[in-house]
């Protein structure tokens, strides 16, 4: 809204200098810049536009910017447009105007910040899909968080969006859990079993074993073959996990759409035919019993095997077959959710989707950094195999469920996370979770007491520089404005932790605010001449609304109260 109507003006001001100021008529507007100055005495926004047009032109960049500025379109948006540094267009909004914005955030309220910009346009975002072999752990969490809020904010801006597990339950890992359970089994029958390191050596291994018995099954499965009773016991175990899995996952508020089988691929013969399908075009080849997929002729740094020589196919043979099945479904775009150790998998993937004949633009692979999880300053260790981790439902038990998807977003995706404990089970403001709720809960202190004291406030009356004369007021209204931009980018570059980066700053930016009320009553509510009064309500009514909005995006809970006693003020 606010960027967009900014854009439009630099536009108009290319087209006025077509006309009137000797400019190409042919002249195309280049992809500009629009970005918002680190500093504050540098204006609202500021913009390379001259400086791109500079080298068509062929004019100084201060010169094309003094040009397009005497030729922007007079706007109510724009106090002022200077030229800055070598050639920087530096705009500084209208109080009034950027006043008047605040009518979209109290109309439209919960679908403020969202947009039409993809709509029809279905995205499919697969991610945990963590084996079925062992408890969602604490670095599993991090991908749970990050998917689901993803998708989130996908569907703000118009995307239909499904979000999706893929579930690897078979191949060697299940067959190794189903082995791990019938020793664990044997065990419990009082066999002296010695249990091979290579095993799932988890309790759960154990518990799982007791419930077969618990079930009467120990008879059946004494019946059965070797690599039937293995086959079953994987089968039970991998069903009961995922059981769990879904439930520790529903515990942190993830519920994802669709469940995908791998298993499903090859009952119904599909990755032979996907196999086929890249025979018929070349991309594969035999070699010492092997088949082999020509990835390097699409940028890998070597072929991949797809069907060893025993004939069993790998799992980058049945991940090719899901991709083919993904692209089928018409998906305009697919984003891959991944640890950072699948990095050398991203190359071979877009290789595999060209291959195919699908656009390898179409699927995003993002690649999340490694969790710590710290206590009392002390890494915890992690390990699935040895059953020596964390897992995500004792962190949700913990730290509850807003802190722990906040806490997960509290860092870019691409750096490391380090999950202070001691930090989030703080119940203070120093913890950012209570912070951004308080200020939540505090504008609505506000209104109660206001319509306590008669104070009311119109919607319809949009408030003024007359009725909001802070400096720290016009900020408010501004970083309010740019909500919806900031959920754009935040889509657009797959970033959802710039949401929560956003709202701790308006927090702070209304919390500051209210503070100063202690000293200056210039910054109070209660006790303003009532239209003095009503303007601050509206201001506040559209930040209440902003954090509500972004807390819910993050699937965080917005109280409408919170007790002094639950949050002590750091």
């Amino acid at each position: 809204m606010l960027e967009a109507h900014i854009r439009q003006l630099f536009i108009e001001s290319v087209a006025a200098c077509q006309r009137s100021a000797g400019w190409p008529t042919d002249l195309s507007v280049p992809a500009f810049e629009l970005e918002t100055p680190k500093q504050a005495a540098h204006g609202d926004f500021a913009t390379n536009l001259a400086m791109v047009l500079a080298r068509t032109l062929r004019q100084p960049p201060r010169q094309v910017a003094e040009t397009l500025i005497k030729h922007l379109p007079p706007d109510a948006a724009i106090a002022q447009a200077v030229v800055a540094g070598p050639g920087f267009i530096n705009c500084t909004l209208a109080p009034d105007w950027l006043f008047a914005q605040l009518a979209h955030v109290v109309q439209a309220g919960p679908r403020f910040g969202t947009s039409p910009t993809h709509a029809g346009e279905r995205c499919l975002v697969e991610f945990v899909s963590a084996n079925p072999t062992g408890p969602l752990h604490v670095g599993h969490g991090r991908g749970a968080i990050y998917g689901d809020v993803l998708g989130n904010v996908l569907r703000a801006v118009g995307y239909d969006v499904i979000k999706e597990y893929y579930l690897n339950d078979t191949g060697v890992q299940i067959r190794t859990l189903g082995r791990s359970v019938w020793l664990r089994l044997r065990e419990l029958q009082g066999e002296a079993i010695e249990f091979p390191s290579d095993a799932y050596q988890g309790s759960y291994i154990t518990d799982l074993a007791r419930q077969i018995i618990a079930a009467g099954e120990w008879p059946t499965l004494s019946a059965m073959t070797d690599a039937d009773r293995l086959a079953w016991c994987g089968q039970y175990a991998g069903a009961a996990i995922l059981r769990g899995i879904q439930a520790d996952l529903a515990a942190c508020g993830v519920v994802l759409d669709h469940y995908f089988s791998e298993t499903t691929l090859h009952q119904t013969g599909a990755v032979e035919k996907t196999l086929q399908t890249l025979r018929d075009a070349g991309h594969v080849f035999e070699h010492e019993g092997a088949l082999w997929f020509r990835s390097t002729a699409f940028g890998d740094d070597k072929d991949r095997v797809v069907r060893k020589s025993d004939g069993q196919y790998t799992y980058f043979a049945a991940d090719i077959a899901y991709h083919a099945e993904k692209c089928a479904r018409g998906f305009a775009r697919m984003v891959d959710v991944w640890g950072a150790d699948h990095a050398g998998h991203v190359t071979r993937m877009h290789a595999a989707v060209q291959a195919l004949g699908f656009d390898p633009q179409r699927l995003d692979c993002v690649l999340l950094q490694l969790v710590n999880l710290l206590r009392d300053g002390a890494l915890v260790s992690m390990s699935t195999r040895s059953g020596e981790f964390e897992t995500l439902r004792d962190l949700v038990d913990v730290v509850g469920c807003d802190v722990t998807r906040y806490f997960y977003l509290m860092r870019s995706h691409q750096a490391q996370l380090d999950f202070d404990l001691k930090l989030a089970t703080a119940r203070t403001l120093d913890n950012p979770v209570y912070y951004l709720q308080y200020a939540h809960a505090r504008i609505a202190s506000i209104f109660t007491k206001a319509a306590e004291s008669g104070l009311t406030w119109d919607p319809t009356v949009v408030p003024t520089a007359a009725g909001l004369t802070l400096p720290e007021e016009v900020q408010l209204a501004r970083t309010v404005a740019e909500y919806p931009r900031l959920v754009r980018l935040a889509a657009a570059e797959l970033e959802p932790h710039r949401v929560p980066f956003y709202l701790l700053d308006l927090a702070r930016q209304f919390q500051s605010y209210y503070s100063n009320g202690k000293k200056d009553p210039r910054y109070r509510v209660l006790g303003q001449p009532p239209a003095v009064g009503a303007a601050k309500l509206y201001l506040l009514k559209a930040i209440q609304t902003v954090l509500q909005n972004g807390l819910t995006l993050l699937g965080v809970s917005a109280p409408e109260r919170m007790d002094r006693t639950e949050v002590l003020e750091g």
